[in-house]
């Protein structure tokens, strides 16, 4: 029964990761011919028989076309709040006062998965004016440029929710 499943998540990954790549492949692709088409199922193909094993190797959750939906979703939050830090620290740089007031925080994170906890780490430092300096069981270390509320859950909520509450749907 066990190896049924084995095979069955290892099929259903496979068919996911081509997808994906397949996806990938049309959206770098200036036109669309029959040549491009078979050199990205080629290349799909062969990136996804190899990837695959990898990523059951990393117990990483399954690939699902609900996960890959999420993460789509959850790079359109990232590029919003991206653009909303860069904006927010264009203003503290040529604000006359320059109002910042930098420090180290630490938030909370209800996130259980590494790759979860680790890819929220990343996302806080992509966005200006944070950045992650480690990881302690469910803490995050963060350096922030302008330090907003003295409690661990204002902090929390200001810095990490806004990712994690997506991150949770695509790695738990």
């Amino acid at each position: 029964m066990k190896k049924n499943y084995l095979l069955r998540e290892k099929l259903r990954s496979f068919f996911y990761l081509f997808a994906f790549l397949m996806i990938i492949w049309f959206a770098l692709v200036s036109s669309i011919n029959f040549q491009k088409i078979l050199a990205g199922m080629s290349v799909s193909l062969i990136l996804a028989f190899v990837l695959n094993e990898e990523y059951l190797e990393l117990d990483l959750p399954p690939i699902g076309i609900k996960r890959i939906f999420y993460f789509i979703v959850y790079i359109f939050i990232l590029l919003k709040e991206i653009v909303k830090a860069n904006l927010d620290v264009a203003y503290r740089v040529i604000h006359p006062k320059m109002p910042i007031r930098p420090g180290v925080v630490v938030i909370k994170t209800n996130l259980k998965s590494k790759i979860g906890k680790l890819i929220l780490a990343n996302s806080i430092t992509l966005t200006p004016g944070t950045f992650t300096l480690d990881i302690i069981g469910d803490n995050l270390l963060i350096h922030w440029i302008n330090v907003e509320g003295d409690r661990l859950e204002e902090r929390t909520k200001a810095i990490g929710e806004r990712f994690e509450k997506i991150l949770r749907k695509i790695f738990e």
